[in-house]
């Protein structure tokens, strides 16, 4: 009986895995797999793109489109809403952690001065702050007129801001938003009808054609690539205002391309690489550490300037996405997305916000008491403030 029993519940585990299996999209899991690849070797190369054409091309190919893409399938796998609860467990939670752990590395491991700002997001964990804002705020957003045209107008006028460029990540928050949002109305049945050989031609050569324009175009000599960053405004760019929104249009236009042509050549089968792309935050983790203590300890990534050293780099980037990639780092970031603190974060910032809508109201009413008292010592019969009066 015992072996009946054991016989059906392993027939309805496989079964149950099969259905998984077949039900899961391995397209985004690829694509996810090179975009975090991307990410690593976007980081390596920052200290030495310059010093060869070679790895100058790749920064710009690789910063064309790689965040765009991985915040469009962030899009798409948001369109079910949630709970603010839920929001802030899997989002603000991991996200005030790993600042703690970046805060403790930066200052027992690299000796660096710092602080923990948590409103300044310390390396790329501006993504997960971002997420939290994207999919906290984008319900009430969606019930704006108009609100993809308002979100790249956003998008273009942050860029004349001159507030810190990291302060809670809002230029990039704002900039990378129209990706967020497009993903999020993207319909998979779409892209099966476009997967044709002749627009995957097509694609690929739009590609090639973007890399000869890096190539041969002088202005991608003298232009930097931090334009797709997001991250800072035209001033620091060298660009007035005009040049600058004019610039940031080619790059949205630039993103969304690249996101598409690239996508449409993804596999959309299982492939060797596909689990890389379910484990991706525990790479987006780890390799941000090894990448900060390489740079501020080392000097092997300034080092790198011949094509075979790049080549070599390259290869230890893809290595470690698949170290980094392994179940124990990945149950450790899913352990911290599940950490129980929500209850208390929320009750904090609803003790918080109340707070200060008290002190507003006290504040209020004490200045109405002395606009009330100003106009009894002047003599006037009355007094406007806020469309009220006294």
């Amino acid at each position: 009986m015992d072996s009946i029993t054991c016989i059906c519940k392993t027939s309805a585990e496989t079964s149950a895995k099969a259905s998984v299996a077949k039900q899961r999209d391995y397209l985004f899991d690829n694509y996810k797999a090179l975009l975090i690849v991307l990410v690593v070797m976007g980081h390596f190369i920052e200290p030495c793109y310059r010093n060869n054409e070679f790895l100058y091309t790749l920064k710009w190919l690789i910063v064309s489109f790689h965040m765009p893409a991985f915040i469009f399938i962030s899009g798409y796998f948001s369109r079910r809403e949630l709970k603010y609860a839920v929001i802030l467990k899997k989002l603000l939670v991991p996200y005030i952690v790993y600042e703690f752990i970046y805060y403790f590395f930066y200052i027992f491991i690299l000796h660096k001065e710092t602080g923990l700002y948590l409103l300044y997001p310390k390396f790329s964990l501006w993504y997960l702050l971002a997420l939290f804002v994207w999919r906290a705020a984008t319900p009430w957003v969606k019930k704006c007129p108009h609100y993809m045209a308002g979100a790249v107008a956003a998008g273009l006028l942050i860029g004349c801001s001159d507030m810190a460029d990291n302060f809670l990540s809002l230029p990039r928050i704002l900039y990378f938003y129209p990706f967020f949002l497009t993903g999020m109305k993207f319909n998979r049945n779409v892209l099966t009808r476009l997967k044709r050989t002749s627009l995957r031609l097509l694609c690929a050569a739009a590609i090639v054609l973007f890399t000869g324009c890096i190539l041969y175009i002088p202005v991608f000599d003298t232009l930097s690539v931090k334009v797709f960053y997001g991250r800072y405004n035209y001033d620091f760019l060298g660009q007035d205002i005009l040049s600058g929104i004019l610039w940031r249009c080619v790059c949205y236009m630039v993103g969304f391309v690249m996101t598409f042509a690239v996508m449409l050549l993804v596999p959309s089968r299982q492939t060797c690489f596909s689990y890389i792309g379910t484990r991706t935050m525990a790479i987006y983790l780890f390799h941000g550490l090894t990448y900060s203590y390489l740079k501020d300890c080392t000097t092997l990534l300034k080092d790198v300037s011949t094509l075979p050293q790049s080549l070599l780099l390259l290869f230890c980037c893809i290595l470690l996405a698949a170290v980094f990639s392994v179940p124990q780092l990945s149950a450790f970031t899913n352990k911290i997305a599940d950490l129980r603190l929500t209850d208390t974060i929320a009750q904090t910032v609803w003790l918080a916000s109340a707070g200060c809508r008290r002190l507003v109201q006290r504040k209020a009413a004490s200045f109405r008491w002395f606009l009330y008292r100003r106009k009894n010592y002047v003599g006037l019969t009355h007094v406007m403030f806020l469309g009220g009066r006294f």
